[in-house]
C-alpha cells in the first residue's frame, strides 16, 4: 500500500463524525419513491456537499420521480470503454410525507435509526466520502457516483442512465446495506409485477344468480394458478400480494383486480414465467369473464458471472486487508446491482454499512461501520487501479 493510500484510508477514518452528521441531515429528509420534490432535495444536499469537495455534479432530469445525479473525478471517460469505477446508489425510499417528523434519526447505543437510514443513505454518504477521498489525494483515478431516485418502485425511469453508465465501467459497487451477518451481496434475484383486471357480470345473488359472472370467482382462480408456479427449490416464488373486487355480498361481482411479485434467478426462468403467467391471465376460467393485465417494474437479476466473481474477491482481499472477514451472499431482494450487472459490468452490491430491518420502524445501520465499509471501498479501488 502506498503513502498516498494510506493517506486516503486516514482520511476515510478520521470522517467518521462528519459521516454520521450527513447522515443524520439526508435521513431527516422525506424522500419517498412518489416525492420527487424530496428525492430532488435529498440531491441537493448531497451536491452541495460534493461543490464542497471540487466536485460538479451533471443532472440528468426525470420527469416524475427524482433526477439521475452523476459526479465524479476529472479522469472518468466515457469515450474509452470499460475505463471507469462505478460507486452507485438511490435516494429515494419507501417511507411517505411526515415520516421523518415522526421518527427523526437517532443513535442508540452502537446503531442509528430512521426512514430509509440503511436503505439506503448510509449507502448514499459513504459513496460520498469515498469520492472526496480521491479527489483530494488520488484525482486521477476514473471514480463516478451515480445517485438515482426510483429505485424502490423498479427503477423504470433511470434504468437507461444505469444501463449506460455501466456500459463504461470496469467495476461497480452497489451501495446497498451490507447484511447483518456483515457479508456483502455477490447474488441477486430478478423480479417484476402484473397488474390485473378483471371484468365479470353483476347480478343480484339470490334472485339471478346464474346471469352473473363472477370477477371474484375468476381472481380466486388466477391467484392459485399463479401461486402454483412457485418453485421454492428454483429459486421462483410468486405473490399476489393485492387483490381487491365487488360491490357488496349479495352481488356477483362485475370487477375485480389483483397483483403479482414475481421472483427469479436467470434469464430462462424469466422467459418461462412471463409465458406462463400471460397464458394464465388471458385465459378464463369463469365464463363471460374477460381480463387485462401489464407486466411492470421490472428489476434484472445478478448472476454469478466470471467477472462478478472476480470483483467480489477483490473486494473480500480488500476486506481482509483491514482486518474485516466477509462473505458473499444471495439474497432474493432486488436492487439496480443487476441492471448493472446484466449491462456486462463486474459488479458487488451490499458495499454500503451493516444495517438491517430495511422497510420498517426497526430500520437500522451498525455506526461504526459508515467509515469501515468506505475503507473497504478505498481499498477496493487501489488493487482495481493496479
Amino acid at each position: 500500500m502506498s503513502a498516498r493510500d494510506t493517506e486516503i484510508l486516514q482520511w476515510i477514518f478520521s470522517q467518521q463524525d462528519n459521516m454520521v452528521s450527513l447522515l443524520a441531515t439526508l435521513v431527516n429528509v422525506d424522500s419517498g419513491s412518489y416525492d420527487k420534490e424530496g428525492v430532488d432535495a435529498v440531491g441537493a444536499l448531497l451536491s452541495r456537499f460534493f461543490a464542497g469537495h471540487g466536485l460538479q455534479t451533471t443532472v440528468r432530469p426525470v420527469a416524475d420521480f427524482g433526477d439521475t445525479l452523476l459526479v465524479g473525478t476529472a479522469a472518468v471517460r466515457r469515450d474509452a470503454g470499460r475505463h471507469n469505477i462505478l460507486l452507485m446508489g438511490h435516494r429515494d425510499t419507501v417511507f411517505g410525507k411526515g415520516e421523518a417528523a415522526r421518527r427523526p434519526f437517532g443513535i442508540q447505543g452502537d446503531r442509528a435509526y430512521g426512514p430509509g437510514v440503511a436503505d439506503m443513505k448510509a449507502g448514499l454518504v459513504m459513496n460520498a466520502f469515498v469520492l472526496a477521498a480521491f479527489q483530494t489525494f488520488a484525482p486521477e483515478v476514473p471514480l463516478v457516483v451515480m445517485l438515482t431516485g426510483d429505485e424502490e418502485i423498479g427503477s423504470q425511469a433511470s434504468l437507461a442512465h444505469i444501463d449506460e453508465e455501466a456500459r463504461f465501467a470496469r467495476a461497480v459497487f452497489n451501495a446497498e446495506p451490507a447484511r447483518p451477518t456483515g457479508n456483502f451481496v455477490t447474488g441477486r434475484k430478478g423480479g417484476f409485477t402484473y397488474r390485473f383486471e378483471i371484468s365479470g357480470k353483476a347480478a343480484h345473488a339470490g334472485v339471478n344468480f346464474t346471469e352473473g359472472a363472477s370477477a371474484i370467482g375468476e381472481l380466486a382462480h388466477k391467484i392459485t394458478a399463479l401461486h402454483a408456479l412457485t418453485d421454492v427449490p428454483q429459486g421462483i416464488t410468486l405473490n399476489v400480494g393485492l387483490a381487491s373486487g365487488g360491490s357488496s355480498t349479495n352481488t356477483v361481482a362485475a370487477k375485480a383486480s389483483g397483483e403479482v411479485d414475481v421472483r427469479f434467478v436467470n434469464g430462462q426462468q424469466r422467459d418461462r414465467l412471463i409465458a406462463d403467467i400471460e397464458a394464465i391471465l388471458g385465459r378464463p376460467a369463469v365464463p363471460g369473464t374477460t381480463t387485462t393485465f401489464e407486466r411492470k417494474s421490472e428489476s434484472l437479476p445478478l448472476a454469478p458471472t466470471p467477472e462478478n466473481v472476480a470483483l467480489s474477491a477483490i473486494y473480500r482481499e480488500a476486506a481482509a486487508s483491514l482486518g474485516f472477514e466477509i462473505s458473499g451472499e444471495f439474497t432474493g431482494g432486488c436492487a439496480d446491482s443487476g441492471i448493472a450487472s446484466s449491462a456486462g459490468a463486474p459488479t458487488v452490491c451490499a458495499t454500503g454499512p451493516v444495517g438491517g430491518k430495511a422497510h420498517t420502524e426497526d430500520e437500522y445501520i451498525l455506526v461504526e461501520t459508515l467509515s469501515q465499509r468506505a475503507a473497504i471501498v478505498a481499498a477496493s479501488i487501489f488493487r482495481l487501479r493496479g
